[in-house]
């Protein structure tokens, strides 16, 4: 499974920002996506994750704010950030987890949250 992010970028506070993460290779093994991120001198940290099932998890500073989706036909999962605080500046990763629970990590995009 590979795995291709991209969207991030410089945004005011307030502003919005779309993730997109494209999956490929073997698709059919993914059974969960989801974000992460990691900001300097932080570890990384669960954003928001979308199960096959629909079923979808977001950690609590996020709730509100950021939304996740899935569209299965072009393998694609999406984060929708919106109300961006400074506090978001991190750098984002995709992530996936098949159904023998071995994980792949997409490449990091950067989104920063300044005046």
């Amino acid at each position: 499974v590979q795995l291709q992010a991209s969207g991030g970028g410089s945004v005011q506070p307030g502003g919005s920002l779309r993730l997109s993460c494209a999956a490929s290779g073997s698709v059919s093994r993914i059974n969960a996506m989801g974000w992460y991120r990691q900001a300097p001198g932080k570890q990384r940290e669960l954003v928001a994750s979308i199960h096959n099932s629909g079923n979808t998890n977001y950690a609590d500073s996020m709730k509100g704010r950021f939304a996740i989706s899935r569209d299965n036909a072009e393998n694609t999962v999406y984060l929708q950030m919106n109300s961006l605080k400074p506090e978001d500046t991190a750098v984002y990763y995709c992530r996936a987890v098949d159904y023998v629970t071995t994980i792949y990590w997409g490449q990091g995009t950067l989104v920063t949250v300044s005046s």
